[in-house]
């Protein structure tokens, strides 16, 4: 009896720029995942001694290195097209600005397609390089939300190279692993104390100093939520001095970069986004997937994810007393604190579950390799 060799799997380069790990790299891993279990083959290129490369290599995805130290970074470049010609891969996939730039000239070289996907709301400049990058390098970009998506129309990006998919999560996987009572312990924070977390780096954008002056604010109202803050970044002992200055030290936990994201959100009591710009905002899904009330800025992609009075409270961004208002409000009202959880996982389950994220990504990858492939015959 002859045999035959088994079908080659399509392949996938995912670029990723980042030292650290945040919300974005938490969708790369969750794309790998669902594509992975359709078939696809996933290779990641990002920074040797990454968070992203440890995370891979933990989860037995092949890493290829890159610096990217800079987007003059020639040597990257090359490192890029060199893992898209080794691998056979069919399309890059970019994931950050810098990325972007980089694997999209790297893609191009190598004569292979290239997607990015938008996770920033910041306003893009018109202009050649905006022209040259998303018309020429990329053949289509993500938006992550509709607010995204307004971005790139307003930097002159063509709305027919725009696709929405939103950021997701995987509710299954959020299952805290420890109980409620242990990880409290641990965190030095008693069974009756009221809870917030922020998951979140420690970078201006995030507002943790505006989350922080709200606390003070609270506390000459008499209220004293512990805050516990998951996440790293360079404005760490900025927001450790101020936490210090405010009085705030007894109540505030800097918790560092955690890797039990699931046990921290199952022993909170409520989650606090309070972002000054912000894509969509991972840490807002997560918090409603488990029935917790978020209190978010009404900003990017976090308007849109937070169903303001049903899934959460929705404030201007950079006011700590409006941000103080609405939490005294759910940390008061323990009914309204109740009615905003139980909404939040119908919330996810209907708009952001990660299966749906996944098979709209599939849908447009298929459609990239199919114009790919007609363009290819016609020249």
């Amino acid at each position: 009896m002859g045999s035959s060799e088994p079908a080659r799997r399509p392949c996938v380069v995912h670029v990723d720029s980042e030292r650290g790990f945040s919300g974005g790299e938490v969708q790369v891993f969750l794309l790998a995942a669902g594509l992975e279990r359709r078939g696809w083959r996933n290779v990641l290129v990002c920074r040797e001694r990454s968070a992203a490369a440890e995370e891979a290599r933990a989860r037995g995805i092949e890493v290829r290195p890159a610096s990217m130290r800079s987007d003059l970074d020639l040597p990257a470049i090359a490192s890029i097209r060199t893992a898209i010609r080794a691998t056979g891969a069919d399309l890059v996939h970019l994931h950050t600005g810098r990325a972007t730039w980089l694997g999209g000239i790297a893609a191009c070289l190598a004569r292979v397609p290239a997607i990015t996907t938008r996770r920033m709301d910041h306003p893009i400049a018109r202009g050649w390089r905006t022209r040259f990058v998303y018309e020429r390098l990329m053949s289509h970009v993500v938006a992550i939300s509709p607010a995204v998506a307004a971005r790139l129309r307003g930097g002159d990006v063509p709305a027919s190279r725009i696709t929405v998919i939103p950021s997701a999560v995987e509710a299954g996987a959020l299952s805290p692993g420890r109980p409620r009572d242990r990880v409290r312990a641990e965190l030095d924070t008693t069974n009756d104390a009221e809870v917030l977390l922020t998951l979140a780096a420690l970078v201006p954008r995030k507002g943790v100093d505006v989350l922080l002056r709200a606390l003070r604010i609270l506390a000459a109202d008499d209220l004293r939520p512990v805050l516990w803050i998951a996440g790293d970044g360079a404005e760490r002992p900025t927001l450790e001095a101020l936490s210090e200055s405010l009085g705030l030290a007894a109540q505030v936990r800097f918790l560092g970069r955690r890797a039990d994201r699931p046990d921290l959100l199952g022993a909170c009591d409520l989650v606090v986004v309070p972002s000054r710009s912000e894509g969509l905002g991972v840490a807002a899904l997560e918090a409603m997937a488990v029935g917790r009330p978020v209190v978010a800025s009404a900003v990017g992609g976090l308007g849109e994810a937070v169903a303001h009075g049903r899934t959460g409270l929705l404030v201007p961004p950079d006011d700590p007393g409006a941000l103080a208002e609405a939490l005294g409000q759910v940390l008061r009202d323990r009914a309204l604190r109740a009615a905003l959880g139980g909404e939040g996982p119908r919330r996810v389950a209907e708009a952001f579950a990660a299966e749906q994220m996944v098979e709209s990504y599939v849908r447009l990858y298929g459609s990239v390799l199919e114009g790919w492939k007609r363009r290819a015959e016609r020249a």
